[in-house]
């Protein structure tokens, strides 16, 4: 199973990214230039650039990764591991599909915009981000209600244990509801990431995902409502980055700035948006539909073994986040210095990107095998020696082959 994780993963490297860079080179031959503030990404001393970006958006999306963090933990320790397998289980992995695909898809928005950015084509840029968020709310109505139907029926299709059905149930139903916000949020911070702003996303996590552990405390300890607590804390918590992000975009006096009555589609923008955007939207798909079969047949095991994979899941998605970190950082850098014409600095950032990112592996790895069954015991009150034992087996494999997750992203 992990052989066909790890082969799987290894698809998912973000080939719709780099194509997006070599797309429709003609185009930024003719483009318009305007005097703007001076651009960082496209100067200075290259490593210095890339870990000044690079840094906001990992701990960005660390925080992001609290949010289901922070739910798994509640419930595993104050609930049950019922609630902790349901959670983390079949839930998480139909969540990780649908959302996965309409986010890799949506990821086509940001190579478009971080090009025109780079170009300093101001009309451009307006078409392609009011593109990007008529995508994604027209995009969230439509997973809502498929989401909302078929939930039940995937449950099923996963081999969910019948004492955690009705939590999972419920728990998607919820996430789905509001989905919304967390399609907003993903392509509004992608979008001012792509213009080289990588610390305000990361501000709006820092408050919401506070505001999220609060809300799990409250709706769980205090009132008592298990997952449905959690499931509501997340999406409240996504609806107020949701704001903020879109508040970010409305107040800018940059090239940029978003006004919901020129919110639609632009044909070129979307075409483009969409054939940037698919090989990473199928690639997470691939790497989706891996997991749901590995979660199938571990559902057939009991809930202790689903139990430890949860635990196993947001440890190894620690990892995961800071590789794509890595890879959103050098999409940004390769993009801008695409659009401003300087190919010597986009090879040059990738070597530089590509050392740095093997300077990780040694330290994860070395987490993962020495702090493991510590590191598990945050997930629940009593975890048993069964759990442990999976758990720390995933962690010990999975580790092995950090080397090559982090040459691939």
């Amino acid at each position: 199973m992990v052989s066909l994780m790890l082969n799987i993963r290894a698809l998912h490297v973000s080939w719709g990214k780099m194509q997006g860079v070599f797309l429709h080179r003609r185009v930024f031959t003719q483009m318009k230039k305007e005097t703007v503030t001076t651009n960082q990404i496209t100067e200075g001393v290259i490593w210095k650039q890339l870990l000044l970006f690079f840094f906001p958006i990992v701990l960005g999306t660390f925080f992001q990764q609290l949010y289901n963090t922070a739910d798994t933990i509640v419930v595993g320790r104050f609930v049950s591991k019922e609630a902790l397998a349901a959670v983390g289980g079949s839930a998480a992995q139909i969540v990780g599909l649908i959302v996965g695909f309409f986010v890799g898809l949506a990821s086509g928005a940001s190579v478009i915009i971080s090009q025109f950015y780079g170009a300093k084509d101001r009309a451009q840029l307006n078409r392609a981000l009011h593109t990007a968020y008529a995508f994604s709310i027209i995009g969230s109505i439509f997973i809502t209600a498929l989401g909302i139907l078929t939930a039940p029926w995937m449950l099923e299709l996963m081999h969910t244990p019948q004492e955690t059905m009705a939590d999972a149930l419920l728990y998607l139903r919820i996430y789905f509801a509001g989905i919304i916000f967390v399609f907003i949020y993903n392509v509004g911070s992608s979008i001012l990431r792509a213009m080289g702003d990588s610390r305000r996303p990361l501000y709006y996590l820092i408050v919401c995902c506070i505001l999220n552990i609060v809300l799990d405390i409250v709706l769980v300890i205090v009132f008592h409502m298990g997952v449905a607590g959690v499931s509501i804390a997340t999406i409240f918590s996504q609806g107020v980055s949701a704001i903020l992000v879109t508040r970010a975009l409305m107040r800018s006096d940059d090239l940029y700035q978003l006004e919901f009555q020129k919110i639609r589609f632009h044909k070129s923008a979307l075409i483009s948006l969409i054939w940037v955007g698919c090989p990473t939207g199928i690639q997470s798909i691939l790497y989706s539909v891996t997991n749901m079969l590995i979660q199938t047949f571990l559902n057939n095991l009991g809930t202790d073994t689903v139990a430890a994979w949860s635990a196993f899941g947001k440890i190894d998605s620690l990892y995961w986040m800071v590789n794509n970190a890595f890879g959103i950082a050098v999409t940004t850098f390769v993009g801008q210095n695409f659009g401003a014409g300087k190919y010597d600095r986009i090879f040059d950032g990738m070597k530089k990107a590509f050392g740095i990112a093997l300077g990780t592996v040694a330290i994860a790895a070395f987490i993962c095998t020495v702090f493991g069954r510590s590191i598990v015991s945050l997930f629940l009150s009593e975890p048993t020696e069964a759990i442990y034992s999976y758990a720390t087996q995933y962690l010990n494999t999975i580790s092995c082959f950090f080397f090559f997750l982090a040459l691939i992203y």
